[in-house]
């Protein structure tokens, strides 16, 4: 996630059609995240050790079965991204009835999320720990999702890398593939220009419709992070959009 330390790059529109890379995800050569040797604290490594085998899933080429993975029915949110999981435990903690598949790379924030969820006794939060886009396509049936969060991607902020950028017109469409009717695709970000090239792809798409004339007001699910509140004291804007299936 951003850590909102970042200023909004200029002519930011214009550079957005000359930009925008061609579709890249049916062979994953093009990743949007970079591993690194984060630091795992002592705490991070005993929650993870102790509370993965509990709520972590598996990345397999089939298909998972989402109710069976919770032990219940109930709505399925996907969030990709969530960071050192501050704001996905807080949305679990104030929606137990619906559940949460969160999706991250990095080992810190895999090991903060498990305390997090300890600590708050969720039984409404599951943890797999590999790329999005591959848990997406091949495991997670079309139709199943009531929503997606992605929360401060990495905005890739130079022009040679925009490629690496998770919002992409095959990304979008495949989101749109796994929500049911009426699901949602809620994206924020702190970065202007990467709010430009979003609501340009995701109005793109055909068989998702805008909930706002433009960018959307923050809906009240979505916490305000410390970063985030940090930025906005220092003059930095945030962007939401919400685009819901058709």
């Amino acid at each position: 996630m951003s850590d909102m330390e970042h200023k909004p790059a200029a002519g930011a529109v214009e550079l957005i059609a000359q930009d925008r890379p061609e579709h890249r995800f049916s062979s994953r050569s093009i990743r949007s995240f970079v591993l690194r040797q984060g630091r795992m604290s002592g705490a991070q490594q005993r929650y993870l050790e102790d509370m993965l085998p509990k709520i972590g899933i598996e990345y397999r080429a089939a298909p998972l079965d989402l109710d069976a993975a919770f032990g219940r029915s109930a709505p399925k949110i996907l969030e990709i991204g969530f960071g050192m999981g501050e704001t996905t435990a807080k949305i679990a903690v104030a929606h137990p009835e619906q559940d949460y598949l969160g999706i991250e790379v990095h080992g810190p924030g895999v090991g903060a999320m498990c305390k997090l969820v300890a600590e708050n006794g969720l039984a409404n939060v599951r943890i797999m720990q590999h790329d999005a886009v591959e848990v997406m396509r091949d495991m997670i049936a079309d139709g199943a999702l009531a929503g997606v969060h992605v929360f401060f991607p990495d905005p890739w902020r130079k022009a040679r890398h925009y490629k690496r950028r998770l919002i992409q017109p095959d990304f979008v469409a495949l989101v749109a593939q796994k929500l049911a009717p009426g699901g949602y695709l809620h994206c924020a970000t702190d970065w202007e220009h990467y709010a430009h090239w979003m609501l340009e792809i995701l109005a793109a798409e055909p068989s998702l419709q805008n909930t706002a004339d433009g960018f959307a007001p923050r809906p009240d699910y979505r916490p305000l992070t410390k970063f985030e509140n940090r930025g906005l004291k220092l003059g930095h804007g945030v962007w939401d959009l919400v685009f819901r299936r058709r």
